[in-house]
């Protein structure tokens, strides 16, 4: 699997979306834009609503040795991450195939809402288990960090998750965690009979007397 940028003119063979998960200033959208662009942008102020960046990649499968390799075109969604804008937010939850769900490690607060951020993800996503990645972000600021290693990677390991620490100043695995969900998601979608489609949610059952709601999330 590698980055090379494809020109825009080629077809693709699959399109990927990718939402990326957090509190605000977690560095979601410096996170994307040095994906992208492979440069970090101090300037950008919080995302309203949400946004997206695209990049097409080559991904090669690691088997079998001579398997075909395909043309992605990602698209990286951007989420804001204020309250104000959940029931926005929440709406793009089933149209992603894979999520980054990125905390702050100079951030207690934003580590703490992880957990509520994955309640989110059961009750909205395209299905019940879907592929999800841990990431810390601003590990550069070694001198500022709360969360350690040791913690994250505890909680990752209760939800079964991977997880990888980033750093979007300094491009530190950024790429590394794209190509990791990448990897999760084309083996996800290699493993299904039809390609084209992904494993949908099933409808809660219907309520047995009036007085049964379904869960609200």
């Amino acid at each position: 699997m590698g980055d090379s940028m494809i020109t825009p003119s080629i077809e693709y063979d699959y399109l990927i979306k990718f939402l990326a998960l957090g509190d605000s200033g977690v560095g979601k959208t410096t996170f994307l834009y040095q994906y992208t662009d492979g440069q970090f942008n101090p300037k950008f102020i919080s995302t309203v609503g949400i946004d997206f960046r695209e990049k097409r990649v080559v991904y090669r499968p690691k088997t079998p040795p001579n398997a075909k390799p395909y043309r992605i075109h990602l698209q990286l969604w951007d989420t804001a991450g204020q309250e104000r804008f959940r029931s926005l937010t929440t709406a793009f939850f089933r149209d992603a195939m894979g999520f980054i769900l990125m905390f702050d490690l100079t951030s207690e607060q934003s580590f703490l809402n992880v957990r509520n951020w994955l309640t989110q993800l059961q009750c909205h996503a395209y299905c019940e288990d879907p592929d999800v990645i841990l990431v810390g972000n601003k590990a550069d600021r070694e001198d500022a960090r709360i969360i350690s290693q040791a913690r994250a990677k505890e909680l990752a390991d209760k939800y079964s998750l991977p997880y990888i620490e980033t750093s979007a100043f300094t491009a530190q695995n950024v790429k590394e965690s794209i190509e990791m969900l990448l990897e999760r998601v084309m083996s996800r979608m290699e493993k299904t009979i039809d390609k084209s489609i992904f494993p949908v949610r099933q409808p809660p059952p219907a309520p047995t007397t009036t007085e049964e709601a379904p869960c609200a999330c």
